[in-house]
């Protein structure tokens, strides 16, 4: 357990974040190493968990298009954990990765009850659209 809450304390998600409520989320999650190659969402696809990841590097695409690449201590799938929809992109390993695997439901029950982390989440995301009207000269 304690190696899954080092991981999360290197997540720029969860700076701030409380050791507490990390190895609660901690409990939530399973590590997973993943190959080259390896889809890990599906654009479209209603699914229910989302990823750190902890190392490695990934490409995010939507219609095929490739629009991002996350590195290690990055973050996706989380959009639609909070507005339960379905995936806005396909994200697939580069390399290998290692990754800790978010099961939604046990982590929306966090989200109500520590603010600290939704608050965090939401920062996260709202950089990151900041950054996708910049990229897309919005």
């Amino acid at each position: 357990m304690s190696d899954k809450v080092a991981m999360l304390e290197r997540a720029p998600l969860f700076a701030g974040v409380d050791r507490e409520v990390l190895a609660r989320i901690a409990e939530l999650t399973e590590v997973e190493e993943v190959a080259a190659g390896t889809t890990l969402t599906h654009e479209g696809r209603h699914e229910g968990y989302f990823y750190v990841l902890v190392a490695g590097t990934v490409e995010v695409s939507r219609g095929g298009v490739v629009i991002d690449t996350g590195h290690g201590r990055s973050f996706f799938g989380e959009i639609a954990l909070l507005d339960e929809g379905s995936r806005t992109a396909t994200v697939t390993a580069l390399t290998p990765s290692l990754l800790l695997k978010v099961n939604n439901r046990g982590f929306e029950e966090m989200l109500e009850a520590d603010a600290s982390v939704r608050e965090a989440l939401e920062a996260e995301m709202a950089r990151r659209l900041e950054r996708m009207d910049t990229a897309g000269g919005s």
